[in-house]
């Protein structure tokens, strides 16, 4: 499915980058995230979280974007891809050790530490 850029609206947003990591004490999926606009060149930070936890058949989606100063979005990237294994949550290497922190009650912290500008959530257009 698509997603929806919150600047032009269109289903042009795609994930350009991506880091998985470790699990925490509520979401059995986290996926951090760089998404960007092919229509109006809009991009920020985005995370994407899914807990399969309670009733069998349900789960929890939240997918959430994070627009970032441009300086500290690059930084993000950079840092992103000098990861190894972006798709082994388990990696250790500085761009999973940074990036997937987690606090004393093992929840991840997030972008509690990153400089951004505002949250939006990320639509999907079926």
């Amino acid at each position: 499915m698509p997603l929806v850029c919150p600047e032009c609206s269109s289903a042009s947003l795609t994930v350009a980058a991506s880091l998985e990591l470790p699990p925490d004490s509520r979401s059995d999926e986290i996926t951090l995230q760089i998404v960007r606009c092919s229509e109006c060149r809009f991009s920020a930070a985005a995370v994407y979280q899914e807990s399969r936890r309670g009733a069998l058949d349900s789960e929890s989606v939240d997918h959430a974007g994070y627009r970032m100063p441009a300086r500290e979005l690059r930084a993000l990237r950079r840092l992103m891809r000098s990861c190894p294994e972006p798709r082994n949550a388990y990696c250790d290497c500085e761009a999973h050790r940074r990036l997937g922190v987690q606090d004393a009650a093992g929840r991840w912290i997030g972008m509690r530490d990153l400089p951004h500008e505002g949250v939006f959530h990320i639509e999907w257009r079926r």
